[in-house]
């Protein structure tokens, strides 16, 4: 078995949703440190879904299948969280930072979708397709 991360479509898909994951985490900071948590605290919903995904997966990259099952165990609650920080984002600021934020996050969690929907037409024994276009 060749244990290089192409040579292995769940491997390829744990390495895409990692880089995915890691956009999410430039919101989260940003977010976890602006200003505007202390005025808006319900903005840290999203700072707390980012984390518990990250920490749900942050050690299973070796595992594939359980990473992905992990991680969709955490898709509801970060959906969730994406769509409150659409709302407050937007009573918290309507500067340019917050708004592509926003953006970001929910592109994020589109591709985090995707690469889930790809992880199980693999699973089950479908070809995996195209990777649409960012």
């Amino acid at each position: 078995m060749n244990d290089r991360p192409e040579a292995d479509p769940l491997r390829r898909l744990v390495n895409e949703f990692q880089k995915t994951m890691a956009h999410a985490w430039m919101v989260r900071t940003f977010v976890k440190h602006s200003d505007e948590i202390e005025e808006f605290p319900e903005l840290m919903g999203i700072v707390r879904a980012v984390f518990d995904m990250s920490r749900a997966i942050e050690n299973k990259a070796d595992d594939p299948p359980a990473y992905f099952r992990f991680a969709q165990k955490k898709m509801n609650g970060l959906r969730r969280a994406v769509q409150q920080f659409r709302e407050d984002a937007w009573r918290a600021s309507t500067h340019t930072n917050f708004q592509q934020a926003v953006l970001s996050i929910e592109h994020a969690l589109e591709r985090l979708e995707d690469i889930l929907q790809r992880v199980r037409v693999l699973q089950e024994g479908g070809n995996l397709p195209d990777r649409p276009e960012s």
